[in-house]
C-alpha cells in the first residue's frame, strides 16, 4: 500500500528527541526518508539537560524500524556551513529534499542562566538565525529538483502572545525566546512569498507547552514553584496543560501532505486554545 510520502525526503532539525524525533518517526511511517540534524551537546545558557548523541542514535533506530533510510548528522544550526554540509550529505545518499521542518529550539529561561544576556543571544541565534540558516541551506536543493516542496517552521504560542504575565517572571532568556518565536513568523511570510513561484509552500506552527524534555525537567519545575504567578503560561482554554509531541507532528503532516497543497503563509496554532484566550 502506497504511503503519502513515498519517495520523499524530510530534513528535520532538532531531531534527536522530543518534537523532532516525533516528526522523524511519523514522516518515516508515511514513507519518507529522513535527514536528521541535532546539536547533541549542552549549551551553557540552557539549564535542563539537552539531547545527546545517544538520543540521536535512538531516532535513527526508530526510523529504521519504520522501514526507512536516515542520514543523521550532529551540528549546530548557528553554523550555516555545517547545515549546508549536512544537506549535501543527505541529498548525496537519499537523492533529494522535499520537506524542511525547522524545529531545533532551546528554552534558556530557567535557572540562573536565564538571567544572563547570553541566554537572549543564544535564543535568537538558535531559533531565529538558525531557522534562516536551515531554510537557506535547503532551498537550493528544493529549487533545483523543480517539483516544489514544503517548509514548516516551529514557532510557539510565544510567537503570537506573551508567556510572561508579570514583571517578576521576566528575564533575558524569556525575552530571547519570544523575540525568536515572533521573528520566525516574519521569516515564514518572507519565504512564503519569495518561494511560491517555485511551488514551495511555507508555514509555521505555534504549539503551546508540549510534554517533551524541554519542559518536563527539574529546572522548569523549580521555576514554576518559585514563580506561580507565571503559571498562566500553562493554562489553555481546553482542559490540558501540555499537549503531546504527536499533536504537533500531525499538523506537520497535514501541512506537508496533499491536504496542505494550497496552504502557504499561515500561522497555525496547535495550542489547546491558548492564543484564543
Amino acid at each position: 500500500m502506497a504511503m503519502q510520502f513515498d519517495g520523499k525526503v524530510a530534513f528535520i532539525t532538532g531531531a534527536a528527541r522530543g518534537q523532532g524525533r516525533s516528526h522523524a518517526v511519523r514522516f518515516a511511517e508515511e514513507g519518507a526518508d529522513i535527514i536528521a540534524f541535532d546539536l547533541c551537546e549542552q549549551m551553557d545558557s540552557v539549564a535542563y539537560p539537552m539531547a545527546t548523541p545517544e538520543d540521536l542514535d535512538e531516532t535513527v533506530n526508530l526510523v529504521e524500524k519504520a522501514g526507512r533510510r536516515i542520514v543523521a548528522e550532529q551540528g549546530d544550526v548557528r553554523d550555516f556551513d555545517r547545515l549546508k554540509a549536512a544537506v549535501a550529505a543527505g541529498v548525496a545518499e537519499l537523492g533529494r529534499v522535499d520537506f524542511v521542518l525547522a524545529n531545533a529550539g532551546i528554552f534558556p529561561a530557567f535557572g540562573d542562566q536565564g538571567g544572563d544576556m547570553s541566554a537572549f543571544v543564544d535564543a535568537v541565534d538558535t531559533m531565529l538565525n538558525g531557522v534562516y540558516h536551515t531554510i537557506e541551506a535547503a532551498v537550493p536543493a528544493l529549487v533545483e529538483q523543480g517539483d516544489g516542496g514544503a517548509i514548516v517552521i516551529t514557532s510557539s504560542a510565544a510567537g503570537l502572545n506573551s508567556l510572561c504575565p508579570t514583571f517578576s517572571v521576566r528575564n533575558h532568556g524569556f525575552a530571547g525566546y519570544h523575540a525568536a518565536k515572533h521573528g520566525v513568523v516574519g521569516l515564514m511570510r518572507y519565504f512564503a512569498t519569495t518561494l511560491a513561484e517555485k511551488n514551495i509552500r511555507v508555514n509555521a506552527v505555534h504549539p503551546c507547552g508540549v510534554a517533551t524534555p524541554m519542559l518536563v525537567n527539574e529546572p522548569v519545575a523549580r521555576r514554576i514553584a518559585e514563580y506561580p504567578e507565571g503559571n498562566v503560561a500553562l493554562e489553555n482554554l481546553l482542559p490540558v496543560q501540555l499537549i503531546d509531541a504527536i499533536d504537533v507532528t500531525e499538523a506537520m503532516v497535514y501541512l506537508c501532505g496533499q491536504s496542505g497543497r494550497y496552504i502557504t503563509g499561515i500561522s497555525l496554532p496547535v495550542d489547546a486554545g491558548y492564543t484564543a484566550k
